[in-house]
């Protein structure tokens, strides 16, 4: 009888932890999460890409309608030239279903010392209000700190999440930085 009565409270226990399972990714998909980022060299394409795995979130590159140049040296003078306009790059592709997100990751890699200005083209054609935003952004050096700032600054009417930084394509980290944010669990 005792034995029973034990193998039935283990019973009951898996069962209500699966329960609490099931509605814990029902929660989870009701938040839909999209994952924006611009890359140049792949490396944010990289953290974006594991972030999306790791979230189900969908994927979309922010593409400049003019590519910019594939050398380094060339594209970093492209580069220094519009933060000192303050230009706005033209985007080539759009985000059809933008009401349907929730949660909003924007990454891209630091550009002298702060976020790319197709980052800027890209927060002003949408609208943010009520979003949470998580920026992200990959780096060879320093200003990881300026640049996930810069992320927050361009969408004040967000409520935002802690940022991430990380070198190169590195993604150590990753999971357990979605997990202190309470995007994975």
């Amino acid at each position: 009888m005792k034995t029973r009565l034990i193998t039935l409270l283990a019973v009951l226990l898996c069962c209500m932890t699966a329960s609490a399972q099931t509605d814990s990714v029902k929660e989870q998909s009701g938040r839909k999460i999209l994952i924006a980022y611009f890359s140049w060299g792949g490396n944010t394409q990289h953290v974006a890409e594991h972030i999306a795995s790791l979230t189900g979130g969908t994927l979309f590159r922010i593409e400049p309608a003019k590519p910019y140049p594939a050398e380094y040296k060339p594209c970093t003078e492209v580069a220094k030239t519009e933060k000192e306009s303050d230009a706005r790059p033209a985007i080539k592709n759009k985000i059809e279903n933008w009401d349907e997100y929730d949660t909003i990751f924007i990454g891209c890699p630091v550009w002298w010392w702060t976020a790319p200005m197709i980052i800027n083209t890209f927060t002003e054609n949408y609208d943010f209000k009520g979003k949470t935003v998580v920026p992200f952004c990959t780096y060879a050096s320093t200003y990881r700190e300026e640049t996930l700032a810069k992320i927050v600054e361009l969408t004040p009417n967000s409520l935002h999440l802690q940022g991430f930084g990380t070198t190169g394509r590195n993604t150590n980290g990753v999971e357990n930085w979605l997990r202190t944010i309470q995007v994975i669990r």
